[in-house]
């Protein structure tokens, strides 16, 4: 891991290998370890950077809403103080997808490829960002424990936490290893985040979709449906995976990301 001063902040990012960049974009409420198969897979052929965004991991802490707009500006700023100049794969994965539609809009020129991992388009319903708000309070006030009762469930496949305790267990770990502010900052700024549908057919751009078969958050439909509007987009669904399919299926999400980046070359 690098610790990398970006103004009078400083962001932990792990940078590995050598080659074209792959920007790996952590979901919630998670950090860049859950990349450490991808890191791994890539780094013998590419520039693999996996950072921790903000709030999480050991990553700048900052208290209040974080929005994804935010998390893109501070992208593009790590970038710059990487000294990376060539345009990225962007590897969005949940919220690091979120974060990768305002990205995109004002960093296009900094983007060659782009793999949408479990994630969606569509801004949260009233009610659910509701739900989010209630939960940025309720660990504000109780501790990083209560997005780890909430999420665990949902990130993994049914009946995977029960057949593979290790991962349960390192899901975990990394959600009660959060910053209570971090976790709360980020539900609040995933709230207010806007419908990136529009910008579906106008991506241009080389596009890989990865979904679980049994993802709860992002389904395989409403993924299978974003693939549909992005010109020329391939699907890619991995059988048996949750949300986590990075995590669940490594192998298999390792495959997809090698084929494609080899294809785009």
């Amino acid at each position: 891991m690098k610790r990398v001063p970006v103004g009078s902040e400083s962001f932990a990012v792990q940078d590995e290998g050598r080659g074209a960049p792959v920007l790996l974009v952590h979901g919630f409420p998670l950090d860049h370890t859950m990349w450490a198969a991808q890191v791994a897979a890539l780094s013998p052929r590419h520039r693999v950077i996996a950072p921790d965004l903000r709030g999480f991991g050991a990553s700048v802490v900052t208290s209040g809403t974080v929005t994804m707009a935010r998390m893109a500006d501070d992208l593009a700023a790590l970038l710059d103080a990487l000294g990376v100049s060539e345009p990225v794969t962007y590897v969005g994965f949940s919220m690091g997808g979120y974060v990768g539609w305002p990205f995109l809009r004002s960093q296009r020129r900094r983007v060659a490829r782009l793999v949408l991992c479990d994630t969606r388009a569509v801004a949260d319903t009233a009610e659910a960002a509701k739900g989010r708000l209630a939960m940025a309070d309720k660990v504000e006030a109780e501790g990083a424990g209560v997005a780890a009762e909430a999420m665990l469930g949902k990130l993994l496949a049914p009946g995977r936490a029960e057949r593979d305790p290790d991962l349960a267990r390192r899901v975990r770990d990394v959600i009660l290893k959060t910053d209570p502010r971090g976790i709360a900052a980020a539900q609040r700024g995933m709230a207010e985040r806007t419908d990136a549908r529009a910008d579906l057919p106008l991506l241009g751009l080389p596009t890989l979709v990865i979904v679980g078969e049994h993802d709860a958050i992002s389904t395989r439909g409403e993924m299978s449906a974003l693939a549909a509007e992005v010109p020329g987009a391939r699907l890619v669904e991995v059988p048996g995976a949750g949300h986590t399919t990075p995590m669940e299926d490594p192998a298999a999400v390792n495959a997809a990301l090698l084929d494609f980046l080899a294809a785009a070359r």
